[in-house]
């Protein structure tokens, strides 16, 4: 996407609220000033990668979420009864591929299959892996991705979800450069019901970009990757994470941040939608921190009255004074004038027809995905064994969720039958990790992952 500066474009300078006299505190980019040491030390800049800081995460212990809905006989998956039809994405220690299931009740059903290495995982990423498990066992939304099914085997780690046949946003906004307002309201709309959705349940999802928004095959969106996200069991968390264009500017001063930080992310989707530009871009990850934290944006004239008093709302630098972190929560995002024409009830039931519905000719069809990916072969890669004391940072990783029994009641079958609830009990991997299958498709070794992502950890003490 054309990131260049508004050449030829009249606009209209804006400073964030700092002469406001609710005005964030004005020390707060003192807090954080980056050096050179930031820069070089993972935390990405670009979009093409994340920064996180969940050290915490790994020497916490991880509170188990209890799945009470999983029937007693489920259907327990393995890697052998799914054929890898594409390779469709790659990021951080994952691979994605478009698979089909191949047995069990859901046979011929077609998903996507999210593989990550356990080897390749440090151990802040492990607990955020099984974090990212649990929150999706968790949540149950229209607008939300949906697992299927979790398993392991003695060197990987799979979750396998929903294939959006309809391609990420970023690669609609790759093509078309910006969105029509009426586009970016619906799509805008359907975020805010998500997000809302998420923060009732104290989950801050920290990671809200184009690449991670998907359209399914009628146009509507769906929220995927939650790795970064966090479920703030205190009200405010001092990790470091997300993607530093879209970070608001507590996150960057790591000064403690809430739910509020993902509605300043929205300000800078719904910017980047409208506009083709991301609002703080510096010519690296220094520059592009410093603008976010003392930062003066620019607002196109084109841009309506409503569009433009709705981005001043959510880029005001108190997080407290920020649209939607008052007591209403995200309903005072939903009152807005720009969003005076949804109608939200219906929005939520996905009775308004979205403005845009991708063309495609089959179930298996990715021309909404990615070249780079999809002309590679769908090879997964050869993986080796952890040691037990790994293993058991994933005990009850495994997870059938209910609705294959609902929606694929008719071939019963008992031969892999097994109690869920029981290895949630468990804590021990000795019966329930399987060995590596062969696949029908050639094996291929991979030396190093092709990108990390690294978790980073301010001491406030």
């Amino acid at each position: 996407m054309d990131e260049a500066p508004f050449d030829n474009m009249e606009t209209e300078h804006f400073y964030m609220d700092k002469n406001n006299p609710k005005a964030y505190d004005d020390n707060l980019k003192l807090k954080y000033q980056p050096t050179s040491e930031s820069t070089d030390s993972g935390i990405s800049g670009s979009r093409n990668g994340s920064a996180s800081s969940d050290e915490n995460l790994a020497t916490k212990p991880m509170e188990e979420i209890e799945v009470t809905d999983i029937r007693k006989h489920g259907e327990k998956a393995d890697p052998s009864q799914f054929e890898i039809l594409k390779f469709i994405g790659k990021g951080g220690f994952a691979k994605v591929f478009l698979v089909k299931k191949i047995k069990g009740r859901d046979a011929g059903r077609v998903y996507a299959m999210k593989v990550l290495k356990k080897a390749s995982l440090k151990v802040y990423d492990r607990a955020r892996t099984k974090m990212e498990r649990d929150i999706l066992v968790k949540i149950r939304h229209p607008f939300i991705v949906k697992i299927h099914y979790a398993f392991q085997t003695e060197g990987k780690l799979y979750l396998i979800l929903d294939f959006l046949r309809g391609g990420d946003l970023y690669t609609r906004l790759s093509l078309e450069n910006s969105l029509k307002e009426e586009h970016v309201k619906f799509y805008l709309a359907e975020l805010v019901l998500a997000l809302e959705h998420l923060h009732t349940l104290g989950i801050v999802y920290r990671d809200l970009k184009p690449e991670n928004i998907l359209l399914d095959s009628e146009g509507h969106i769906t929220i995927t990757d939650f790795g970064l996200s966090k479920e703030s069991t205190d009200g405010k968390t001092y990790s470091f994470c997300g993607t530093v264009e879209y970070m608001a500017p507590e996150v960057v001063a790591r000064t403690g941040h809430t739910e509020s930080a993902d509605w300043w992310s929205l300000g800078v989707l719904m910017y980047e939608m409208l506009t083709g530009i991301i609002p703080f871009k510096g010519k690296d990850r220094k520059e592009t921190m410093k603008l976010i934290l003392n930062g003066e944006y620019r607002i196109p004239k084109f841009l309506s009255s409503n569009a433009t008093r709705l981005l001043k709302n959510l880029f005001i630098k108190n997080p407290h004074y920020r649209l939607g972190s008052g007591p209403s929560g995200a309903n005072e995002i939903k009152r807005h004038p720009f969003f005076q024409t949804i109608d939200w009830d219906r929005l939520y039931a996905r009775q308004i027809s979205p403005p845009f519905k991708p063309q495609v000719a089959s179930e298996i069809d990715t021309t909404h995905f990615d070249k780079e990916f999809t002309t590679l072969p769908p090879r997964d890669s050869l993986a080796q064994p952890v040691s037990g004391s790994v293993q058991e940072i994933f005990g009850g990783f495994t997870y059938v969720n209910p609705s294959v029994f609902d929606e694929f009641p008719e071939n019963v079958g008992r031969k892999n039958s097994f109690s869920q609830i029981d290895e949630f009990r468990s804590r021990r991997l000795t019966n329930t990790i399987l060995k590596d299958p062969t696949f029908d498709m050639p094996i291929e070794e991979d030396v190093e992952p092709d990108g990390e992502q690294e978790c980073f950890q301010m001491d406030f003490s």
